[in-house]
This record gives structure tokens, sequence and C-alpha cells, in this order.
């Protein structure tokens, strides 16, 4: 008897999360108010370089990824003023759960566990009101060997890790990858080939209706970078150089 009352409530417990996380992820799709977006610094490489930098950050740095989700659900017809609302949050001391470096299934999902916890509970002592969005920025000294594009994204949790410089002169290519990661919370899929991390058409490019098909003047956000020909690319300077393409916009229901 005993054992199966603890059986029904673990199974409560998993039905009422999965109908929460359901109804999260629902409601940040329907686009009627705006989305809560925080944004956490973490000094990634533990340099005095980075450590200045996000001590000089602001929420106005972080403009452009708003400007950049307003103007693509204006262009799809989506009339909320202001669909995403960034807020910035203070220092986590604490790096986030490393990514596995063998990606199978088991391991991606004891990550994927961990890493909903930790975003959680290491944000506890400034959450008071838990965030649409938590999206965690490790900022490494310029120069530094990192592979940017090592970020990610999670629906379930709705967080993301972002690996970016800490450099003003990086500032609109970090706002590019912090977009591309927190469109994947909101149910966006990669663009690119995971071989080379070229876009891959049509869906990856900006304009595939373009005579010549390259170079592209713009990047498709979820291609994530300008094609400038099939075997060449580069990550944007800025958001204004992106759009949100017709799969991803209906991906993440911008279309109906």
């Amino acid at each position: 008897m005993l054992k199966a009352i603890r059986i029904s409530i673990l199974l409560f417990i998993l039905f009422f999360v999965a109908v929460s996380t359901w109804l999260t992820q629902a409601r940040s799709t329907d686009w009627n108010n705006s989305l809560w977006v925080k944004i956490y610094p973490i000094n990634a490489d533990g340099s005095d370089e980075s450590s200045r930098f996000i001590d000089n950050l602001q929420v106005k740095d972080f403009e452009g990824i708003e400007a950049f989700i307003a103007r693509e659900a204006e262009r799809y017809s989506r009339d909320v003023l202001r669909p995403v609302r960034i807020e910035l949050g203070t220092l986590i001391k604490e790096q986030p759960p490393a990514i596995p470096s063998d990606p199978n299934m088991f391991a991606v999902m004891m990550w994927s566990l961990k890493m909903r916890w930790w975003s959680s509970s290491i944000t506890d002592n400034q959450d008071e009101i838990d965030p649409d969005v938590r999206i965690f920025v490790r900022y490494h000294r310029p120069g530094h060997a990192v592979t940017l594009e090592n970020s990610v994204g999670l629906r379930k949790g709705m967080v993301g890790v972002v690996n970016g410089y800490a450099s003003r002169r990086h500032h609109g290519a970090n706002n590019v990858i912090i977009a591309h990661e927190f469109l994947h919370t909101l149910g966006a899929t990669d663009k690119y080939s995971p071989i080379n991390g070229h876009p891959v058409g049509p869906d990856g490019l900006a304009e595939p209706e373009r005579t010549p098909l390259y170079p592209q003047r713009y990047a498709e956000i979820m291609g994530g970078r300008i094609a400038l020909a099939e075997d060449d690319s580069v990550i944007p300077k800025g958001l204004k150089y992106a759009v949100i393409g017709p799969l991803t916009a209906s991906e993440i229901r911008l279309t109906d």
C-alpha cells in the first residue's frame, strides 16, 4: 500500500511538472504579452579583463535583442508592443554544468536535468520572481581560444548558456548568439551544418531566392551566419544583419 502511494505521488508530481512545462512553453509563444528574459554574466576564464568588462555591463548593451525580436514580430504581423523585455542579473560566480563531451542520449538527458536544476538554484538569491527565460553568458577575454558556437538553448527549462567575448567590439556578435539561443528556448531548431557550421539552404539562408544566391546580405538567425558562399560564412556583427526566416517563425509560432 505504501509503495503504491509513493508511486502515485511521484506520478502526480511528474504530471504536474509536465503540465506546468507545457503551459509555460505554450504561453512563451502566444505573443500576447512580453517575455521576461534575464541575462546573467559569468566570468568564464577568471581573467581581470573579463571581470572589468562584466562590471561595466548595462542592460542597454542588450537592447539590440529586444529591437530585433520586435522588428521581426512586426514583420510577421504580430501586434505586441514589446515582445521581449530583457533585464541584467548580477554576476554568477559558479560555472554551469559542462556539456558532455560524448553527446549520447543518456548523457545529454542527464546534463539537461542538471542544467535546469542548476539554473534555478544558482539564481535563487537574486530572483524573487522567476523570469520566463534565463540566459547565462560566459565571457572570455578576446584572443582567448574558445568555440563561441558551443552555446546551447533548452526549451525544457527555458534556459540557455552562451559563450561570448568580453569586449565592446563584440557586443553585436554576442547579441546574435544570445538571440539564437533564446529562440532555441522557444522551440526554434538549428539551420546550419553540424559538420562545418555553415548555413544550410533554403531555410538557413536569409534570402533563399536571391540571384545570384551568394553572397547573402543577412543571416537567418538560426542559420547563425551570413553565407558568403556555399562553403564560407561569417557571424554577423550585429542583429541588424539578421532576420527570422519563415520556418523559424513557424516553429516559434510567429506565424499561424
